[in-house]
């Protein structure tokens, strides 16, 4: 199934921004020591500095600070990105990893909406359904993207082996790492997403294989 990245991303922008008439200093457990209106500036930060990537084609741009009424000012930086990514897809644009296209930031921005939503609705105690579909996209570029970002960058080691990841939901596997995978982890799509993004412990027993193996693959960090 192709998915809609740029739709769903407006609705993931719309359901984070009303989460904003929540309390705003309430702390967001998976983003160090954030409240909610850290976050909300972090995401919108984040937009403009996508839609400059597109607009502008580099990644030199510092957002400023979000003003202290942050939801307003929220809306406009998701009316912006979204705006300049309604272009063709295929347009050519300043990325950090390829592809160098609009589509790239369509799926990254979605993503990254996608997380930080739930991040937001976990830490006001709202029940948040991630849909398994795009939480398998999401496992796919941690993959595909972030790991080898990773790499890169000095962050962490090339990994030495390979560990399959299984989403019962989907009946779709992905491997990490080079070769034939020395165990495999089952769950999830959302599960197997959120704790490739920290933001659940990785489901160890639901692992088949060489756990210890598995383990030293996986030690990363696999994302930022």
């Amino acid at each position: 199934m192709e998915l809609d990245h740029l739709a769903i991303l407006r609705d993931e922008l719309a359901a984070f921004h009303r989460g904003l008439s929540q309390d705003l200093t309430v702390p967001v457990r998976h983003c160090g020591d954030w409240n909610l209106r850290d976050l909300a500036e972090h995401l919108g930060q984040g937009n403009q500095w996508a839609a400059v990537a597109v607009r502008e084609r580099h990644g030199r741009h510092q957002p400023p600070p979000a003003p202290a009424d942050v939801a307003p000012w929220f809306a406009e930086t998701a009316q912006l990105l979204t705006e300049t990514l309604a272009a063709d897809p295929a347009t050519e644009a300043w990325t950090f990893a390829p592809p160098h296209t609009v589509g790239f930031w369509r799926r990254r921005r979605c993503l990254e909406t996608l997380v930080h939503r739930w991040d937001a609705q976990h830490a006001v105690g709202i029940a948040s359904r991630l849909d398994p579909v795009l939480c398998g996209d999401g496992i796919a570029e941690v993959i595909e993207v972030f790991v080898p970002r990773q790499v890169k960058r000095g962050r962490m080691a090339q990994p030495q082996g390979a560990v399959r990841f299984t989403a019962t939901d989907l009946g779709t596997s992905w491997t990490l790492g080079p070769g034939e995978a020395v165990a495999t982890l089952t769950a999830t799509a959302e599960e197997l997403m959120l704790a490739l993004w920290n933001r659940r412990p990785m489901p160890w027993e639901q692992l088949t294989g060489d756990a210890d193996a598995a383990r030293r693959i996986l030690r990363g960090p696999l994302v930022p």
